[in-house]
C-alpha cells in the first residue's frame, strides 16, 4: 500500500475499534441500571481476550490457504505473528491483521446483547475464548479468505456468480445473531420477563452508543477499500462504499419510525438508533455492490422489517434481552439476501440471474446453523459445568454489585435529604413588609 491507503487503512481500523466501546453503551443504556456496568464490561472483556487471541492464533486460523486448506489455518504456525514482523511486507501485513483483529472483537461483543442481566462475567470469558476459537476465526477465513470455501461458492458449483459479502453480513451478523438465539436460549429468560423488563434505563446512553457505531461504520465498511484498486483513482470504491453506508442507514431510521408509529402510536428516540444499526446491519455485505437509490430502499425494508422482528421474541417466548436476533440475525439475512436481487450487474433484477440469489441464501444458511450450532453446545458445555447464569437472587439484586462490586451510579446514602436546595431571594425582590420585619 502507498502512504495514502496505508493511512486510511490504520484510521478505519482505529474508527471500527471504538465501535465496540459504542456496542457498550448502546447495550448499556437499554439495561436496567443495576446492570449497566456488566453488560458494559462484556463488551469491554471481548476487547482484551480476543484481541490476544487473534494476534496469538487467530490470524493464523484465518488465513485458510493454510492448513486445512478452504476451513481453517494452522493455529500453531507463525504464533504470535514471530515470522511476520520479518516478512518483506510486515508493515501492511501487521495493518491487516490490527483491522482483522477489530472485526473480530465487535463480532463476539454483539452477542452479549442477548445475554444482559443474567449472565456470569467468567463464565462469558470462557464462551469468548472458545467461540472466537472454533466459530469465528474460522468463519471469517471461508467469507474472505482467498482459498476459503464461502469465497469460492458459486465457482466451486460451477455457478456464474460468487459471495458477496464485503464487511461481514454473514461472517459479523449472521454469525452474531445466530449464536444470540442460541445463547438465550441455554441461558433461559429473566426474571419477571416481559415488555415492561426490557424498558432502557438510559435513553442518552443509548443515543451515544448509536452514534459511536455510525461513526466507527465509515471505517467497517470503507476500511478495506485501502486494499486492491486504493482509496482514490479509477477503480476506486470508496466513494460508493461510504455514500451507501450514510444512505442506507438514514433510510432505515426512516423505515424503523415508521413502522414504529404504525405499530405502537408513536416513534421514539430508541426506535431511531435501533433502525440507525439495522441500516449499517444490512449494508454492511452490500455497502460496494449496490447503487444508492437501491442502497436506500435496502434501508427502508431493513428498518421495518426489524422493527417487527424484534417482536418475535415476546410471541415465541426466547429472551433475546437487546434484540440481537431481530437486528443482527435478521438485519444481516436481509442485506445478504437483497444482494441475489439487486447487486450491480448480477442480481436477479439487475441484470444478472438466480446464480446470486442461490449463493448468498447458500452463504446464509450455512453460517447461520453453524454459529447456532457450536454457540449451543458450547454456551449449554459451560452452564452445565461451572455455570452460565448467576443465581435468580443475584439478579434481582443487581448484577453489577454481585458480579463487579461496582455500581453505575452513586446514590446519596439513606438518611441524606435530596430535596431542593432553598434559594436566596434577594432583598430587593423580597415583600416590603418582610424586609422591614
Amino acid at each position: 500500500m502507498d502512504s495514502g491507503n496505508l493511512a486510511w487503512y490504520l484510521t478505519a481500523t482505529a474508527l471500527v475499534l471504538v465501535m465496540t466501546p459504542g456496542v457498550a453503551f448502546f447495550y448499556g443504556g437499554l439495561v436496567r441500571a443495576k446492570s449497566v456496568v456488566s453488560m458494559m464490561m462484556l463488551s469491554f472483556g471481548a476487547m482484551g481476550l480476543v484481541g490476544v487471541l487473534w494476534i496469538c492464533y487467530g490470524f493464523n486460523m484465518q488465513n485458510v490457504s493454510t492448513g486445512w486448506i478452504g476451513v481453517a489455518g494452522n493455529p500453531f504456525t507463525n504464533f504470535a505473528l514471530s515470522d511476520t514482523i520479518n516478512a518483506a511486507d510486515a508493515n501492511d501485513q501487521l495493518a491487516g491483521v490490527a483491522y482483522g483483529a477489530t472485526f473480530a472483537i465487535i463480532t463476539v461483543a454483539l452477542i452479549s446483547g442477548a445475554i444482559a442481566d443474567r449472565a456470569k462475567f467468567g463464565a462469558w470469558m470462557l464462551f469468548v475464548a472458545l467461540f472466537a476459537t472454533v466459530d469465528y476465526f474460522l468463519v471469517a477465513g471461508w467469507v474472505w479468505g482467498a482459498d476459503g470455501w464461502i469465497m469460492n461458492l458459486g465457482t466451486n458449483l460451477g455457478l456464474s456468480a460468487n459471495v458477496i459479502d464485503y464487511a461481514g453480513g454473514t461472517a459479523v451478523h449472521i454469525n452474531a445473531g445466530a449464536a444470540a438465539l442460541a445463547l438465550s436460549i441455554v441461558l433461559g429468560k429473566r426474571v419477571g420477563f416481559g415488555k415492561q423488563l426490557n424498558r432502557p434505563h438510559n435513553v442518552p446512553l443509548v443515543l451515544i452508543g448509536a452514534a459511536l457505531l455510525w461513526f466507527g461504520w465509515f471505517g467497517f465498511n470503507g476500511g478495506a477499500a485501502a486494499l486492491g484498486d486504493g482509496i482514490s483513482g479509477e477503480g476506486s470504491q470508496v466513494g460508493l462504499i461510504i455514500l451507501n453506508t450514510l444512505g442506507a442507514t438514514a433510510a432505515a431510521i426512516l423505515g424503523w419510525l415508521i413502522a414504529e408509529k404504525l405499530k405502537n402510536g408513536k416513534a421514539t428516540s430508541v426506535g431511531a438508533a435501533s433502525g440507525a444499526v439495522a441500516g449499517l446491519v444490512a449494508i454492511t455485505p452490500s455497502c460496494a455492490n449496490l447503487a444508492p437509490g437501491w442502497a436506500i430502499l435496502l434501508g427502508l425494508v431493513a428498518g421495518a422489517v426489524c422493527a417487527i422482528a424484534v417482536e418475535l421474541k415476546w410471541r415465541l417466548g426466547f429472551d433475546d434481552s437487546l434484540d440481537v436476533v431481530g437486528v443482527h440475525l435478521v438485519g444481516g439475512l436481509i442485506g445478504t439476501l437483497y444482494l441475489g436481487f439487486f447487486a450491480t450487474g448480477t442480481g436477479l433484477f439487475t441484470g444478472g440471474n438466480a446464480d446470486q440469489l442461490i449463493v448468498q441464501a447458500i452463504a446464509a444458511v450455512a453460517v447461520l446453523v453453524y454459529s447456532f450450532v457450536v454457540a449451543l453446545v458450547i454456551g449449554w458445555g459451560i452452564q452445565k459445568t461451572m455455570g452460565f447464569r448467576i443465581r435468580s437472587e443475584d439478579e434481582l439484586a443487581g448484577v453489577d454489585t454481585v458480579v463487579h462490586g461496582e455500581s453505575g451510579y452513586e446514590f446519596p446514602d439513606e438518611g441524606v435529604s435530596t430535596g431542593p436546595v432553598p434559594v436566596q431571594v434577594p432583598v430587593a425582590e423580597q415583600e416590603p413588609e418582610k424586609v422591614l420585619s
